[in-house]
Parts: structure tokens; sequence; C-alpha cells
């Protein structure tokens, strides 16, 4: 796995009670490589979170030349708002950068061509708060269509898995089958249990347009194996953007392809026997907030 040092944040006498009082609680961070289309939905999302100002937003520019950056300094007026550029292109790679720059004890990945309902980063907090031994958890994934373009009725609900789909009903589920993963667009970890396993393998996850993919399943069995949960929440909603090029027939074609890459990869390194064929579930749709 990759090394990454901590931000000098102690995670030694840190409990779940802690969780909601801590200055920083949670650090919601958006790794991001020439997306600038969707990235400001994105960041808009994260600040109108209903959290109050327990939470911190990381934007880790990796490696980018369009305006991402601009984008982000629009921002920055807000404190809670922090722009960090990182040269070494790669997700897993920006995700480890992402741990390093943060402080919360809970670590949220956005993707950036995502947005977040309000609640989102209450409803990931809540569920740490409540268990201690959770260590990944995400929730559902809804898609948003391009303008005025309909899906290529050829596009099965399977196949909108690919796309980012991600619903297992309206219960928490405890996850324990790695092919029933969180997808890494909403997505969230325990600090502890990052630094118990050294972060992301930066051999997995998107770099650049190579669409390798697989790290957050890999991350399920490690944490399974070392006795921590999985869960979904499905209140912790998310729509993803679907662009016009992932419509056509040849970019599925090349999505299965990363994914094949990853798990040989993953295989020959031994990280574990459970790289088992993903399941996609076929529900998709998007709901509002509950209040608790």
């Amino acid at each position: 796995m990759s090394d990454f040092s901590t931000s000098g944040f102690s995670t030694s006498d840190f409990s779940a009670s802690d969780l909601s009082s801590s200055p920083i609680a949670i650090s919601a961070v958006i790794c991001t490589h020439n997306r600038d289309r969707y990235l400001g939905p994105a960041i808009d999302s994260l600040l109108a979170q209903d959290l109050l100002n327990t939470f911190e937003v990381i934007v880790i520019d990796n490696a980018s030349t369009d305006t991402t950056r601009k984008i982000v300094e629009a921002r920055l007026g807000d404190r809670r708002l922090k722009y960090v550029y990182e040269s070494t292109l790669g997700l897993s790679t920006a995700r480890n950068r992402g741990v390093q720059e943060s402080s919360g004890e809970i670590i949220a990945y956005l993707d950036d061509d995502a947005v977040a309902e309000p609640c989102w980063l209450r409803e990931l907090l809540g569920a740490y708060a409540n268990n201690d031994r959770l260590g990944v958890a995400g929730g559902r994934v809804t898609l948003l269509w391009p303008d005025d373009i309909e899906p290529p009725a050829w596009i099965s609900a399977d196949m909108m898995g690919c796309l980012g789909a991600y619903d297992l009903g309206m219960e928490v589920v405890n996850i324990t089958e790695p092919g029933l993963t969180p997808r890494g667009l909403n997505y969230s970890l325990r600090r502890s249990f990052l630094e118990q396993i050294g972060g992301f393998d930066a051999q997995l996850g998107r770099v650049g347009k190579k669409l390798l993919s697989n790290e957050e399943l890999v991350m399920t069995e490690l944490a399974l194996a070392q006795g921590w949960q999985v869960q979904y929440l499905p209140n912790a909603l998310v729509a993803h953007n679907v662009a016009e090029e992932r419509l056509q027939r040849n970019w599925f074609c090349g999505a299965a392809g990363g994914r094949a890459s990853a798990s040989f990869i993953a295989i020959s390194s031994r990280v574990g026997p459970g790289l088992r064929g993903w399941r996609r579930p076929a529900s998709v749709w998007f709901g509002g907030c509950t209040n608790r």
C-alpha cells in the first residue's frame, strides 16, 4: 500500500462520542483532474451541508490544466474551503494527499462530477458516531443525465451501475460481500483504519483517462479482514452527472478493460481472494434528506 503521513491529528484519544463535538469532525475531499465543467456545483453542494461548522472541504487539484484553480479560488471566501495542488497524477495519490491535508477523523470523498444532498455529511458522521468499528461507509447514488438527452435504450439497468448508480434499498446494509462495496464517488473512511492499512494503493484507481478501478473493493476486503465494518447508508445520498461521452458503447468497453486491469493488479499483489464480479443494483432514483 502507498505510504502517507498524517496531518498531525492524533486519533489515540478519539472516541465515537467525540465525533459530533470535534471542531472538525469530518473532512469532505474532492479529488479532481480537468473536470471544471462539473466542479463548481460539487463544491457548492458541500458548502451547503447542514452540519454547520464542524466540517471542512478540501479540493485536491490533481495536475489539472483547465480552469480548476479559478473555480476553487472564486469560492475561497468560505473559510471552510481549502485548495491543494497535487502534481503526481492518480486518484489514489490524490486521495492520500487529501488525508494528509485534512483534520477530521472521518474522511468523506465526493467525486468532482457529483452533487451531495445537504444531509450527506450528517448522515455519514452519524453512522460513524454510533459505531466504533465502522471503517468504511457510503450511500445511494442516482444519475443525472445530460440536458435534453435521454439514456439510450441499449443501456440496461445493470449498465447504469457502470455509470455510478448504486442502490441497495432504503435500509442500512452491513456489507460482507466486497462486490457490494460502496461507490467511490460517495465514499468515506475512518482515519484510524486508513492509518492501519497505510492508505490507498497507488497502483489502483484512475490515472488521468486510464479507467483503472477496484480500489474501493480492495479497501472493503482489507476492512473486513481486519475486523472493521462496512456499511451502505441509504440516506447519504449523492447524484452523479453522466457525461455525454459515457453514453457511447466504446466508453463501456474502456471502463470494463480498466476494471479488468485493476483486478489483475490487485490479484498479482495478493491483496485478497475476494475480487468477484460487481453486482450492480438496478434501482436508480433520487429522494430527499430525512430529518432526524
